[in-house]
């Protein structure tokens, strides 16, 4: 499994090897520079291009472009250098001096069709100001192929995009994979995302990002003798009469998760036009009252039910009463943000996993969704430590995490920005957990088969014309493409 690190990580991590292997400053420059080299010479190769401009600020991001600049200097590629500042620090100060090419003291008119983005490393905390903005506006405008050194100039901590900010073609990163180039707008600013060795020893675990190898082992291939008691039964409470999709949604995920039973519960309103929608399902109209309920191995709760006081001592019956695993969603997040946030405090009796997306979040914490996007791995994490929870806080790579671990998810497509995603996510998250499957492993899996399944089906319909019902009829092509299966 891959690791990602935030930036203070790194910085450490930096200090790490340079304090206790003994590796100086420019030495791990040098190595970078390397890295960065071997990047622009392929790019050169596939545009079939000679030339390139190194942009570079006067930090150790801007010294690892002077050493790669150098490098391709003495291959001889026509290579020139665009740097406005005139503060260094002592590492990229001596691989300036050592460069024999061009340095361009001003911004330049004419074109280039390979442009390396070295102005800033993983120390931004604010908006670029003046000639850092200037080059970074002018990367942006240029039209060239961008290849930005470790993490593209302008993005910040937890994939914050300050502005101006470089959209790269591709990045190239240096020692471990940032969190930064996974979270929010870091993805659309990075490109394709190459990490490189370069020879720093992390310090601590970070955050793991999920493969198909690691999700592969919850699909087991089953014995012949077995049942359908054998894989739980995984009950959907949700839809009501305006959202009544949900509900089937929810229900059709479900189905194709594994589960021996889905168990479908809904409104008495609904219920008539519920009968012969999910074949598979068993069908039951809602009753807070009956105990067969509370017999499942896992319930979802919460799409597209509504937001009422109803539901929210259905919540507090089951915080006291039920034993396995309880999946909040949508509005029963809701009510309880209404209601009682004092609910997330009560001695419970289930294990509780909450899948809200940041606008619901937002409402639990009581933390505005800017803040929480500047520090989504750190608010997420602490605020499952305190209510003893495991959440999967839904993003475009959501961030899964019981406290102690985490976890982040970069499967997943536009395609699945639609009304229903979240239902579908959950229904086969239901189903995953009434197999037996802990409630952080299986909101690994869900969140990971389902993001496959939007990838799938966006480049099967597009990324306009796909909606949730296209996940659900995809996930079994997720799930045996993960597996390795034809």
């Amino acid at each position: 499994m891959k690791q990602a690190y935030s930036y203070e990580e790194m910085r450490e991590a930096d200090r790490n090897t340079i304090e206790a292997a003994g590796v100086t400053p420019l030495q791990l420059m040098m190595r970078a520079g390397k890295a960065l080299k071997d990047a622009v010479l392929g790019a050169m190769e596939r545009i079939k291009e000679n030339e390139v401009l190194f942009v570079c600020g006067g930090g150790n991001n801007g010294g690892d472009g002077f050493v790669a600049a150098q490098m391709l200097f003495d291959m001889g590629k026509t290579v020139s250098v665009l740097c406005l500042t005139e503060r260094f620090t002592r590492e990229c100060l001596t691989a300036k001096r050592r460069y024999e090419g061009d340095i361009l003291g001003r911004i330049p008119r004419r074109k280039y069709r390979i442009v390396v983005d070295c102005v800033f490393g993983t120390g931004i905390s604010r908006a670029p100001e003046g000639v850092y903005a200037a080059l970074i506006e002018f990367i942006g405008s240029c039209g060239a192929y961008v290849i930005a050194a470790d993490v593209p100039s302008g993005l910040g901590e937890n994939g914050v995009a300050f502005t101006p900010c470089v959209t790269a073609d591709e990045t190239i990163c240096m020692g471990q994979m940032k969190t930064a180039l996974l979270l929010e707008e870091g993805a659309d600013r990075a490109g394709k995302i190459t990490v490189v060795d370069v020879g720093i020893a992390a310090v601590g675990h970070g955050a793991d990002v999920l493969e198909d190898k690691e999700i592969r082992a919850f699909f087991p291939r089953r014995k012949n003798n077995v049942n359908k008691g054998d894989f739980g039964t995984a009950c959907i409470l949700a839809g009501s009469s305006a959202y009544s999709g949900a509900a089937f949604l929810s229900a059709g995920a479900c189905l194709k998760s594994g589960a021996g039973y889905t168990r479908l519960e809904v409104a008495e309103d609904m219920f008539p036009y519920a009968i012969g929608k999910l074949p598979a399902c068993i069908l039951r109209k809602f009753d807070a009252n009956n105990e067969e309920i509370l017999s499942c191995e896992s319930i979802a709760l919460g799409m597209g039910a509504g937001v009422t006081q109803k539901l929210f001592a259905f919540l507090k019956k089951l915080f006291s009463e039920y034993t396995g695993t309880l999946i909040l969603d949508a509005d029963a997040l809701n009510a309880i943000a209404k209601f009682g946030l004092n609910l997330l405090s009560v001695p419970r009796t289930c294990k509780l996993v909450l899948t809200p997306h940041l606008k619901e979040f937002s409402r639990l914490s009581g933390i505005q969704i800017f803040d929480i996007r500047r520090d989504m791995v750190g608010i997420a994490k602490k605020f499952a430590k305190k209510f003893d929870l495991t959440l999967l806080l839904k993003s475009n790579s959501s961030v899964i995490t019981d406290g102690v671990r985490v976890t982040l998810n970069a499967t997943g497509s536009p395609a699945q920005a639609k009304g229903g995603s979240g239902d579908v996510l959950s229904g086969f998250l239901a189903g995953t957990c009434a197999r037996g499957i802990s409630p952080f492993d299986a909101c690994c899996v869900a969140a990971y088969v389902c993001g496959r399944a939007g990838e799938i089906a966006a480049s099967e319909v597009g990324e306009y014309c796909c909606d949730a019902s296209d996940l659900i009829t995809y996930i079994p092509r997720a799930v045996k493409h993960i597996c390795g299966l034809k």
